[in-house]
């Protein structure tokens, strides 16, 4: 699969809206059973997610289950965990490494292919453990902010009040080997103007892509995310100058390369394939 620059949100307990995330050309949907459903209609939304799962998607499907700390999870996980549909799961307010272990072996079908999963960090205590978390199991594949609890934890008033935890995510993230974080969804999906903005600022901090809860918000993300054609015809020099010439040099514009501005060149060539 190529690398997922869209992660749309859908309740659970609307499934004609989960299928038209399905067919809204996100690169994962993202089946909601926490924050987006009410209490009383949670194991109407299990049920009918688990239902939804029976079989598998054109496009992967991930279930964010409820608290790992309440009396949800655990029914979250026997409903879908061993389905044939599910790609992955996603932990909200995961605050210690032990519960990313716990769920990896509680999620562990006969076949032994525990699920791929993503943990969600949403306070202080969670951004403090980011790199144990990271690191907790092979299992994880993921991690990523959730920014609405966290401004809450944290009081922080302006947006940029969260860069500090944003970049220590980023940092985590990469230390682990993972791949570079999504950012956290912005909540207003009339201001297409303002998520191209944070998306801009979002890219400069080292995010790759974005959540989503509205599928106008998709191509925002995307455009936002995928090379600039300057950057895609740099990239070209570079990597053609790295097939040419052996160790460090200079380019025509003065810029210095080496081995990690190359490995950043094709991955830049990579993303932009998708255009």
């Amino acid at each position: 699969m190529t690398t997922p620059l869209t992660w749309l949100y859908a309740p659970g307990d609307r499934p004609h809206v989960v299928a038209k995330a399905l067919a809204a050309g996100a690169d994962v949907v993202v089946v909601d059973l926490e924050d987006a459903v009410a209490p009383d209609r949670k194991p109407y939304a299990r049920d009918a997610t688990a239902e939804l799962l029976t079989e598998r998607h054109p496009v992967p499907v991930h279930v964010r289950v409820n608290a790992l700390d309440g009396p949800l999870a655990a029914a979250d996980l026997k409903a879908v965990a061993a389905l044939p549909g599910l790609s992955g799961l996603r932990l909200p307010k995961v605050t210690r490494p032990r519960q990313i272990t716990a769920i990896a072996e509680r999620a562990t079908p006969a076949d032994g292919g525990a699920p791929a999963l993503f943990a969600l960090l949403e306070s202080a205590l969670g951004i403090e453990h980011a790199h144990a978390i990271a690191t907790a199991h092979p299992a994880l594949r993921g991690i990523a902010l959730g920014e609405a609890d966290l401004r809450a934890d944290l009081g922080v008033r302006e947006d940029a009040g969260l860069d500090w935890a944003r970049s220590r995510v980023i940092v985590a993230a990469r230390a682990a080997n993972l791949p570079s974080p999504p950012q956290s969804v912005h909540p207003d999906i009339r201001d297409l103007e303002g998520l191209a903005a944070s998306c801009a600022h979002g890219r400069t901090l080292g995010f790759l892509g974005r959540a989503a809860i509205h599928p106008r918000q998709l191509p925002i993300i995307e455009r936002a995310y995928l090379p600039t054609p300057a950057e895609i015809e740099k990239a070209e020099t570079i990597v053609k100058a790295a097939t040419t010439e052996q160790g460090a040099q200079a380019l025509p514009d003065g810029s210095f390369v080496d081995a990690a501005v190359v490995t950043a060149a094709r991955r830049t060539l990579s993303l932009a394939r998708r255009r």
